[in-house]
């Protein structure tokens, strides 16, 4: 037959695949297909044809130059009839096979809902009381996880912005194109429900430019996720200990950051309505946003003090090791001068571009506090400060700086400074200092053992660690 007009064409389908796709539609009258042995291998060889409507302009040729044209036809009545009982016959036979099949499902999948349900509410409640803030209830967007999936492109390594010990973090956008950070807990991370439920309470009741805002939370079966502010420059430590990005940190930017870190944490411990202990004060929970304005983040360990409460005491440390005052490390005991000391610790890091537990990169001296005290008490502090800015700080700025991180490292927590204190020394630079004991919990003594006359550096706190839990 010479094909009709109005026909669809259909590339690149062989001949089963032409006629299924006329069986399949029900608006198909007819098809045909040619090979075309002939023309170019670069071009579709197959040729699919495929009317929808009336067979307009047929005509029959001889063998030589038309083709097969297909036509659909109506089913007989036969096989209507029969074709119509089975359609009848097969759904209800299978429905009573699978009647008692569907109720037992049912009843088991109602028992594991309510279960779930209960679970659920349980969390919920977890998190939306507190009796430390006076089992007022939570006020705060729970977020779809199906939108979060969306957000991140399903958690891509291409949308994550970094990970610890909790899990890892992922750039998205949520719906109106607002960029936020979502942190994912790891099923194996060391913060559970208390952990996520301290994060979700405790920033949400805070507020304050430098502490970061969360937005919104997730809590679906195993999954538990918290929504941030996204914040491009990621973390201080990103910078601080990178040898190319170090630069960028010049030292105003670096003074705004001590100052703003002080004023947070003066916040936490004195002027916001509870006293909030951090307890995992670093580098890495520093993040920085567009003008490097520095924001206290993760409070997954933090504790609330309430009353008339100034110390408690833990059997579970957590933190990281090095930025852990010596009482926490070793006894539990905590409070805000815990803060104080892990504030030292890192303004000594800002100074210097080194990290408190990187020993290799200072010869002779355990860790950066007492390689900065041994500097500072003969008057070499100068040679603490990191070399891309020695040239262009204030030096007696900078100086202050070193003094004040040494009195907030000190060994006594009765030695170490209030934040508040803290925050008037910094703005304050006519301020007297008083002069920092020398950190005993890092004081080096000489031990002779009985088999040799070597001399032994040890520290003068011989206590173990039994249940320190690093980060």
């Amino acid at each position: 037959m010479k094909t009709p007009d109005k026909f669809v064409y259909i590339r690149n389908k062989s001949f089963d695949q032409c006629t299924a796709e006329c069986s399949h539609n029900c608006s198909c009258t007819a098809y045909a297909y040619a090979n075309l042995k002939n023309v170019d291998t670069m071009l579709d060889r197959s040729r699919c044809l495929v009317w929808m409507g009336e067979l307009v302009d047929m005509e029959k040729f001889s063998n030589d130059f038309g083709e097969n044209l297909y036509l659909r036809l109506p089913s007989s009545p036969v096989s209507k009839k029969k074709s119509t009982l089975l359609k009848i016959i097969l759904p209800v036979m299978a429905s009573l096979l699978l009647l008692p099949t569907c109720i037992w499902f049912v009843y088991k999948s109602r028992g594991k809902y309510q279960s779930k349900k209960i679970q659920y509410n349980h969390t919920l409640q977890h998190l939306d009381a507190s009796n430390e803030l006076g089992n007022e209830n939570l006020e705060f967007p729970s977020v779809c996880l199906l939108d979060i999936i969306t957000a991140t492109n399903n958690f891509s390594d291409y949308n994550m912005l970094g990970k610890g010990g909790f899990g890892k973090v992922y750039r998205g956008i949520l719906e109106g194109g607002k960029d936020v950070a979502i942190k994912r807990l790891s099923k194996g991370s060391v913060q559970g429900v208390e952990e996520f439920r301290n994060e979700v309470v405790l920033i949400a009741k805070l507020q304050h430019r430098n502490l970061v805002r969360l937005l919104g939370y997730c809590i679906h079966e195993d999954e538990k996720l918290l929504i941030y502010e996204y914040l491009p420059n990621k973390s201080l430590d990103a910078f601080l200990f990178d040898a190319t990005r170090k630069s960028v940190l010049d030292w105003p930017t670096r003074f705004k950051i001590i100052k703003g870190v002080a004023r947070g944490l003066l916040y936490l411990h004195q002027d916001s309505r509870l006293t909030i202990i951090h307890r995992d004060l670093k580098a890495s929970n520093i993040l920085l946003d567009t003008e490097m304005s520095p924001k206290i983040s993760d409070f997954g360990m933090a504790r609330i003090f309430g009353g008339n409460e100034q110390q408690a005491n833990t059997t579970r440390v957590v933190g990281t090791y090095g930025y852990m005052s010596p009482e926490y490390a070793m006894e539990g005991s905590f409070s805000v001068k815990s803060d104080t000391y892990s504030f030292g610790v890192l303004l000594l890091e800002i100074v210097s571009c080194l990290k408190i537990s990187s020993p290799h990169l200072i010869l002779d001296f355990p860790n950066l506090i007492a390689y900065a005290w041994s500097l500072w008490k003969d008057g070499n502090a100068r040679e603490l400060v990191d070399s891309s800015v020695v040239e262009s700080c204030s030096l007696h700025e900078v100086i202050r700086c070193i003094h004040l991180g040494l009195l907030c490292v000190q060994d006594h927590p009765n030695a170490r400074p209030l934040m508040s204190s803290v925050v008037f020394m910094l703005e304050n630079e006519t301020a007297p200092l008083p002069t920092p004991k020398q950190p005993v919990y890092f004081t080096l003594r000489n031990y002779e053992t009985d088999q040799s006359n070597e001399h032994m550096r040890r520290s003068l706190n011989n206590m173990s660690i039994t249940t320190l839990e690093g980060r």
